[in-house]
């Protein structure tokens, strides 16, 4: 009898993929014919004769081998070994690394590395002539060591065991210019990636479910994936294990987020009775929120207060930006619970709302607090952003919350400055070697800095085990975080110009902004099918734009 947790393991829409390495990094010792690794690979031990791989330890020296596999992946290794003598299992080291630099760290050595969340820096045993199977975490890089004085090991094989959820990239983006194409293909492979069991934050490390990083990941999903059942899976975990009045997380804007998080998906899917089974923690929440108003009309959340870790040090931003969440979690709440037909909830929430509007905080010049009082109302967006968000360009910016600052930056209207700032900060990370975005990014990090990809020259600053602070400090640093992937669905919403305006995308308006391209075309997902567009610059400066859309989806021009 096949059990209901075995069931839906089962149906679950993962792919696992057997990648043999890009090139050879680096190695070290005595190796012969190293580049058979890079050949396709079985998966079979065999007695064919042909040449293998053979690293060689003597008594003085010990040979190592750094693999690339070309880009981000989730997973382990498989390696498949030849015939040598005595007929026992060689002992090796395994180092994971998102980056070069991290397969040559160790535990709790110079940059900080660790063993948090997943297992990347192991021993363990190879068989004769057989396989092996090991590791399971984040990793583009692999370091293997062989242990032991006068040892011979000899290698058919070493492939990297991918496991990703195997769903089509429905949405799409192309425009005059590559970068923001790849930046948007690769905001959106960083949350494919993070798609495992739940929606995770890392696939190295924080594999958990934060419910408000997830707000991002869940706005890229719905932009390239469409609805999908990992978002409400993680979404009622976060619920089920969070009993009010506890925040999620700890967090209360956490708790807020998971409304709003409620909301954004109710409007791409149009999924009523999903809403409904949510509607006695919502109230009750909601409850709750209403009474953290004081006499001042200022906001009083318990609990962790925080919005993300750059800011977590400035008081005064953390208020501003609570006073905001409140705004936009309530009025969140209030449209939910009319569709739920609540008119008492939904006229709790507003005149909450209206107290809290009464009480504009000061952002402090803190990008986070500017970008959230411009999109809850509480400041002008055209004056968020010429005072604070525009201010020094890049500077200040972060992963997490650069989403936000990117979209109350469109609603300043200034298009052509985030388009700027997606190109300068997410590129940035390219140019660093990224395949995956952050966990944090900071500008001042590229000077005199080595790429990810490449051995740290001397003279050179490692990025990955230099940088970092709070929870992700030096090698904890998470190199394939979903949070980052903020550009992917701004660049739809904007550029694209595809806007859900009613629940299930039955309304949505396309008012494209190109600032300097000369075209962008794509596609996004609805629960009806597919949404086309194409919008090319004219030579007078007005845009013509193509729309294909399913006959139930109602288009308004903005």
């Amino acid at each position: 009898m096949v059990s209901a947790i075995q069931l839906s393991a089962q149906s679950e829409d993962f792919k696992i993929t057997y990648i043999s390495p890009t090139r050879i990094v680096s190695k070290s010792g005595s190796i012969k014919n190293e580049q058979q690794l890079l050949q396709p690979g079985t998966g079979q031990a065999e007695l064919s004769g042909k040449p293998l791989v053979v690293l060689q330890n003597t008594k003085d020296s010990q040979t190592s081998i750094i693999l690339d596999f070309g880009k981000e992946l989730q997973g382990g290794l498989q390696l498949i070994t030849g015939i040598w003598g005595g007929n026992k299992p060689i002992k090796v080291r395994i180092r994971f690394g998102e980056s070069v630099s991290e397969t040559m760290s160790d535990i709790g050595g110079k940059g900080g590395a660790t063993n948090d969340h997943a297992i990347r820096d192991f021993e363990t045993l190879l068989p004769w002539l057989g396989k092996a199977e090991v590791g399971n975490t984040g990793f583009r890089f692999v370091r293997i060591d062989v242990l032991g004085e006068n040892t011979k090991l000899i290698l058919k094989e070493v492939r990297a065991i991918s496991k990703i959820r195997d769903i089509a990239y429905k949405g799409s983006f192309n425009s005059s210019d590559p970068l923001l194409n790849k930046i948007w293909a690769m905001g959106a492979y960083t949350v494919q990636l993070n798609m495992q069991d739940y929606l995770w934050d890392g696939v190295k490390r924080d594999r958990l479910v934060w419910v408000g990083d997830l707000n991002p990941e869940i706005s890229t999903i719905n932009a390239v994936f469409g609805s999908h059942p990992v978002v409400t899976k993680s979404l009622d975990f976060a619920k089920e294990i969070t009993p009010l009045p506890e925040w999620m997380n700890g967090i209360s804007a956490y708790s807020m987020w998971w409304i709003i998080n409620q909301r954004d998906w109710y409007y791409h899917s149009g999924d009523l009775k999903y809403l409904k089974a949510q509607q006695v923690y919502l109230t009750q929440l909601l409850d709750l929120l209403s009474t953290k108003v004081d006499k001042n009309n200022m906001e009083t959340l318990d609990g962790q207060r925080f919005l993300d870790w750059p800011s977590s040090e400035d008081p005064k931003a953390v208020h501003a930006g609570l006073q905001a969440m409140m705004i936009m979690s309530l009025t969140a709440g209030a449209d939910l619970s009319t569709t739920l037909g609540d008119s008492a909830t939904s006229q709790k929430c507003l005149a909450a709302v209206k107290k809290l509007k009464l009480h504009v905080p000061d952002h402090n010049n803190s990008k986070q607090a500017a970008a959230l009082l411009a999109l809850s109302g509480l400041m002008p967006a055209k004056q968020a952003n010429t005072e604070v968000l525009a201010v020094g360009g890049t500077r200040n910016f972060s992963t997490f919350f650069g989403y936000y600052m990117l979209q109350a930056k469109a609603k300043a209207g200034d298009y052509q400055g985030s388009i700027d700032v997606i190109r300068e900060y997410w590129g940035a990370m390219i140019k660093m070697g990224a395949s995956t975005f952050w966990e944090d990014f900071n500008m001042d990090w590229l000077k005199n800095a080595a790429p990810i990809d490449e051995l740290v020259p001397e003279g050179k600053i490692d990025i990955h085990g230099a940088y970092g602070a709070y929870c992700y400090i030096g090698f904890r640093h998470s190199l394939a975080h979903g949070w980052a992937s903020g550009p992917t669905p701004w660049l739809t919403e904007h550029v694209l110009g595809i806007t859900v305006i009613a629940p299930g995308c039955k309304v949505v308006k396309i008012e494209p902004h190109l600032g300097d391209l000369t075209f962008a075309e794509g596609t996004f997902p609805t629960p009806y099918g597919l949404i086309k567009v194409k919008h090319t610059k004219l030579a007078n400066g007005k845009i013509k734009t193509e729309i294909t859309k399913p006959t139930e989806v109602k288009v308004i021009s903005g």
